[in-house]
């Protein structure tokens, strides 16, 4: 369950004690089925699964939320093709041509009816709230996605004032200067991945993987005048992810250095080992968080 990616929000620490009946909260939130008319259902579910009751999971001041989603499958191209038969035998029968708003509300109608009939596609979306740092990370690296993760848990809470992360330096000259030399933050150090772009919009972007970074080859391209907007870090050997300039951490991987603990030891059941697994995740992520903080100089949130 170890997370892969991490859009991550700042959320006033004072807010902690709103978590206290998160349980009560999510209870008027959960998902219930997509309705025949309905193309998609949001709400939240078991981190350990649909059928077990539990609707949070909390490890110390961390806190596991999981929101699920049912998506009706509708292809455009079905709906088109239906549409032109229908257009063409209505214009056959009828001698004449349908306009615009007779072809849009028969489009209308034949999404109602085909919708009964439509794959149900499930979903679930992770994320892990830090509540004595206040963050939330949302497993994805989707802006889009994550953002409807935290519209849902305000929806279900009545309000939750969490704001995307905003840095106080230029992500984009201080990536480019941690290749370039300059001491990066202490437990950090370069992967062997990165992207770089000139300067100016619509210019070249170069694209490096298995790379050495320290390197005259990455250095010609820093002398032309790119800059990097991804880079690939490791902290403390426990965790390797790709840093980029909006601040969304992607290819998130947990490495030997963290994970060791957990393969040596045997547990009871699954929820026992996601629980140990969770643990060691969320301890990971507030390292991180704290890392970043100090060298992104993360803008704090109005308590």
């Amino acid at each position: 369950m170890f997370f892969r990616n991490l859009t991550l929000f700042r959320f006033p620490v004072s807010l902690k004690k709103s978590f206290d009946n998160i349980e009560a909260a999510l209870a008027d939130a959960v998902l219930k089925p997509v309705g025949v008319l309905e193309m998609q259902s949001r709400g939240f579910v078991s981190p350990f699964g649909r059928d077990e009751p539990a609707l949070s999971h909390g490890v110390g001041n961390a806190l596991w939320l999981t929101l699920g989603g049912e998506d009706k499958i509708l292809p455009g191209s079905v709906v088109n093709d239906a549409l032109g038969k229908k257009i063409a035998e209505i214009e056959g029968k009828e001698g004449r041509k349908l306009g615009g708003k007779a072809r849009k509300r028969l489009k209308e109608d034949l999404v109602h009816e085909l919708l009964p009939r439509a794959f149900v596609k499930p979903m679930r979306l992770n994320a892990s709230l830090d509540l004595k740092l206040g963050f939330i990370a949302v497993d994805t690296s989707s802006r889009k996605s994550a953002e409807g993760f935290v519209n849902e848990l305000r929806h279900a809470m009545g309000s939750f004032a969490a704001l995307p992360l905003n840095a106080e330096v230029s992500v984009r000259t201080l990536l480019t200067g941690w290749i370039a030399g300059e001491p990066l933050p202490e437990g950090f150090s370069l992967g062997d991945e990165c992207e770089l772009k000139d300067s100016i919009d619509g210019g070249a972007v170069v694209k490096c993987q298995n790379q050495e970074l320290l390197s005259d080859e990455i250095k010609k391209h820093l002398d032309s005048g790119k800059q990097v907007t991804r880079l690939a870090l490791v902290l403390d050997d426990h965790v390797s992810f790709v840093l980029g300039e909006d601040l969304v951490v992607r290819k998130l991987k947990f490495l030997d250095g963290a994970v060791d603990q957990l393969e040596n030891t045997e547990r009871e059941s699954l929820h026992a080992e996601l629980d140990a697994r969770y643990a060691l995740m969320s301890a990971e992520l507030a390292r991180l968080f704290v890392v970043l903080e100090k060298a992104l100089k993360l803008s704090k949130p109005e308590e």
